[in-house]
């Protein structure tokens, strides 16, 4: 979720805004560009070039191919922008996790987090697959901007994201069960 105030980029307004209108043709030639290295689907550039700031580095605009591929993966088959997502991609997964997934989602979210950049696109394609079948929003501004600080050297977005994962599941655990019964049941009411 975004913090009050701050406005979203033009690009992801630009991206919901395909979902809003429906404009599918678009969205097919961003998802094409799954499964490839990012910028390197040719039918993506028509979609996506004209929309990126000035002055990018290329592992910057691979950011935003990557980011529009997966945003449009994730909206496949949905008319609506989903509102108030999580605050990020951590917490988007600690959200779907129950016990029975618990143990291979510790393991893809662990394979994540330590993914080099190149090894990035492979791994997050997963995790919004697995987020996407579940119905769990993605604060698609959110995830543009840890992509590109993902390489930052005190690796402060792969902490982030390990906290909201497994941060939210330690603060479950300590509370007394009538808690965490009523907060699992305020949850599922929202």
């Amino acid at each position: 979720m975004n913090p009050a105030g701050e406005e979203k980029s033009s690009f992801i307004r630009y991206l919901e805004d395909l979902v809003r209108n429906q404009d599918r043709g678009a969205l097919a030639a961003l998802r094409r560009g799954l499964g490839k290295p990012p910028g390197t689907a040719l039918d993506m550039h028509r979609y996506v070039v004209s929309y990126l700031p000035p002055k990018l580095t290329w592992m910057q605009e691979e950011a935003y191919f990557l980011l529009a591929a997966l945003f449009a993966y994730w909206h496949q088959g949905k008319d609506l922008v989903a509102p108030n997502p999580p605050a990020n991609l951590g917490a988007s997964l600690a959200q779907m996790a129950t016990r029975e997934n618990e143990d291979s989602l510790d393991r893809r979210f662990t394979a994540l987090l330590k993914s080099h950049r190149e090894d990035l696109p492979h791994h997050l394609r997963q995790v919004v697959g697995l987020l996407k079948s579940n119905e769990v929003p993605v604060d698609w501004q959110q995830l543009l901007k840890d992509l590109l600080n993902w390489d930052h050297e005190n690796q402060f977005v792969q902490r982030k994201w390990a906290r909201s994962f497994w941060g939210r599941r330690a603060t479950a655990a300590t509370l007394p069960e009538s808690e965490t019964q009523n907060e699992l049941n305020e949850e599922a009411a929202s």
